[in-house]
């Protein structure tokens, strides 16, 4: 089994250019330690996965504590949205060069579909050595849509070189502290009969669950995952490899 890494990224990148409507979910490696049902933090000073505490440091955006005595609902709720199965809903999942053969085949063998299928794809599409295709050839697109943006409560969207129809801010911890934030975007988009529009999510975990409960009601959207593509230009503070020009290597299935 081998997709190719460009060539998937231009599926997508088509569909956004025909106007095509679909959903891009993202599962990276923090979705991946949840749906394991490890305790996640992201700290000011460290992270944990399970038992694992290392120290780091990771701005107030960033944070994150899943518990899975108290959080449940969330590991459940990600799970079905990673099995999820609907035409044109695009699942990326944990390339195997990043997290191991082990975790790469586990969460292959989590998905209910066809892993042969082009909806299974990775969670690096539009990162690593896709980024400057993201930037200098889909980025681009977006000023020809009506885009609706969910991202930080921190983030200034005045040197987005795109305009915004709309945006919903998340906080800190936000799997938790804006889980459900999906009936306030929901009520809105019946409120104004949105259709064709494409919303963009930076939301962390949150993302893949809006994602997944909203192309299931309103498919006649366009729901992407950009993660933290845009944080430079959104004056974020948390950083990434690839933002600076390093890691951009080309992710193997």
């Amino acid at each position: 089994m081998s997709k190719d890494f460009k060539k998937h990224f231009y599926m997508l990148y088509n569909k956004l250019f025909n106007k095509e409507n679909f959903a891009f979910t993202r599962f990276s490696d923090g979705e991946l330690r949840i749906m394991q049902n490890k305790e996640l933090i992201l700290a000011d000073d460290h992270y944990k996965i399970g038992d694992n505490k290392v120290s780091s440091a990771y701005h107030p955006e960033d944070h994150k504590h899943f518990n899975p005595i108290k959080h449940q609902h969330i590991r459940n709720k990600l799970i079905e949205s990673y099995k999820h199965l609907q035409d044109n809903y695009y699942v990326g999942l944990s390339c195997r060069c990043c997290v191991g053969d082990k975790d790469f085949n586990e969460m292959i063998d989590l998905y209910d579909g066809d892993p042969n299928s082009d909806l299974l794809t990775w969670s690096n599409l539009l990162i690593n050595g896709n980024y400057d295709l993201f930037m200098n050839e889909m980025l681009p697109l977006f000023n020809n849509r009506k885009i609706v943006y969910i991202l930080n409560e921190n983030a200034n969207v005045s040197n987005l070189p795109f305009n915004l129809e709309k945006d919903f801010r998340i906080g800190e911890n936000c799997i938790i502290n804006n889980y459900g934030m999906e009936n306030e975007i929901s009520i809105w988009i019946e409120e104004n009969n949105i259709n064709n529009y494409v919303f963009l999510f930076s939301a962390s975990s949150l993302s893949n669950m809006i994602i997944y409960e909203l192309y299931k009601k309103y498919p006649n959207n366009t729901f992407i995952d950009i993660g933290t593509t845009l944080n430079k230009l959104l004056n974020m503070k948390g950083s990434r490899g690839y933002l600076s020009g390093s890691n951009r290597k080309i992710c193997i299935w």
